[in-house]
């Protein structure tokens, strides 16, 4: 196994559906080797903001987002490598079931681990199974030849005997299995609508971590699990090359805390890589945007979990006003662009004043769900790009917009099969959001 600055080695942690307990025991995994003294880094697969910030408690290290159907293939190889800069191993969590991804497309956790060369350990979930599990693992070693299944862990083990039944299952099959974990109480983590409870407000998430990587360290044979890495097949992108979005502006204030916590580090390392400097402020503590950004960006996040503490944080919203006035760029994605809008109904039905750049009205009152992938192009010619630039992101959210669309949208938009969906976001001179997270771009027509 090869590290440092050489070819990083990784591993992907999947399993066969959604909460199957992949990231709690990436989690451990992570902490685990950090214990041991292993400089190891992580990836998640798709779009997620949530698990990433776990990964980095836990390893000490950024998580990057690496995402098939999103991301140029340049775009992909130059974080893969990232990741992997001055590390020994990369630990990479998967998405929903190893092969769920968008239909047609190599858009999921398989086609990750197929571009890469990384195998895959498969996490199961064994409540109340036993020779049934050897059925699921010979399903997933044999359905698609090119991937390699280099191991199964066990997850949510009942009991001694059952770990016995479950060994003896899949002797006859050639998969190795590296670890039976039991059923603990306390190794859940809360959750919210967009999943799990973020990192920064757990208050013993350093104690759940310690606890386990303890219990992984005695249910999983890590050094077994390490030795299956393998090196990353992609190729070495060319010193330069610009990779990930084009970056606002020279100076960029891009709103980070509890309420706007949605940013891709992958994005924001691809402006520091353009020459852009990121300038952080805190809007829940009423910083303004640095008066010399030449930009601003505000990501997603919980905004309607703090709706009425944004209201009443003049100096952050007149700072917004002031860079609208005098024509700087100012961009919000989902919770920022419910910020730029007029208002915001959080759950209870009492509305608060936003910053009014731009016409939103959003509620949660009643929530709505919207999810899926989406391919957008510029309706006119933006701070983003010019019209017509095509990028790819997602959209997840629970918000109802009230009224009627935006008279100058932001994006003309398709979902991921290529099927029409109603124009996004607005836009007004230099101020412009949509509830779409952009990944990367622009791609070519």
């Amino acid at each position: 196994m090869t590290g440092g600055d050489g070819n990083p080695p990784g591993v992907i942690l999947a399993a066969p559906s959604s909460s199957g307990g992949k990231t709690t025991l990436t989690l451990a995994l992570l902490r685990w080797l950090r214990h041991a003294g292993r400089r190891v880094a992580s990836i998640k697969v798709g779009p997620d903001y949530i698990d990433p910030a776990f990964h980095a408690a836990a390893s000490g290290r950024p998580c990057r987002n690496l995402d098939v159907w999103a991301m140029r293939p340049d775009t992909l190889a130059d974080l893969a490598w990232r990741a992997g800069t001055a590390v020994e191993l990369v630990v990479v969590e998967g998405v929903m079931g190893l092969f769920d991804g968008v239909a047609g497309s190599p858009g999921s956790t398989a086609g990750l681990a197929l571009a890469t060369g990384w195998p895959v350990v498969l996490v199961v979930d064994v409540r109340g199974q036993a020779g049934s599990a050897a059925a699921v693992v010979h399903g997933f070693h044999s359905f698609h030849p090119e991937l390699r299944l280099a191991g199964v862990i066990f997850n949510r083990v009942s009991s001694d005997r059952h770990e016995a039944l479950l060994r003896r299952a899949l002797a006859p099959l050639a998969v190795p299995v590296l670890g039976a974990v039991r059923r603990h109480a306390g190794l859940t983590l809360p959750d919210r609508h967009l999943g799990l409870v973020q990192a920064a407000e757990h208050p013993d998430l350093e104690v759940f971590l310690d606890r386990a990587a303890e219990i992984i360290g005695r249910e999983v044979d890590v050094p077994a699990f390490v030795a299956i890495a393998t090196p990353l097949r992609l190729p070495r992108p060319k010193a330069g090359a610009p990779f990930g979005l084009p970056p606002l502006g020279q100076r960029v204030a891009v709103a980070r805390d509890r309420a706007f916590a949605f940013a891709y580090e992958g994005m924001l390392e691809s402006w520091h890589a353009a020459g852009a400097e990121v300038l952080p402020f805190s809007p829940l503590s009423d910083q303004e945007p640095a008066a010399d950004a030449d930009a601003i960006y505000l990501p997603g996040g919980y905004p309607e979990l703090h709706a009425g503490e944004l209201a009443d944080r003049h100096r952050f919203l007149g700072g917004l006003r002031r860079a609208a006035e005098i024509g700087k760029p100012v961009y919000g994605e989902c919770g920022g662009y419910m910020v730029l809008g007029r208002g915001l109904v959080d759950a209870h039905g009492h509305r608060h004043a936003m910053a009014g750049l731009l016409t939103l009205e959003s509620s949660f009152a009643k929530r709505r769900l919207q999810l899926g992938y989406r391919q957008v192009a510029l309706a006119g010619n933006t701070p983003l790009g010019p019209a017509g630039a095509i990028y790819r992101g997602h959209e997840f959210h629970y918000t109802t917009v009230l009224g009627g669309p935006a008279a100058a949208p932001l994006f003309r938009c398709w979902d991921a099969e290529g099927l029409t969906c109603p124009p996004a976001g607005e836009r007004r001179g230099g101020v412009m959001g949509s509830f779409i997270h952009l990944i990367d771009g622009p791609w070519s027509p």
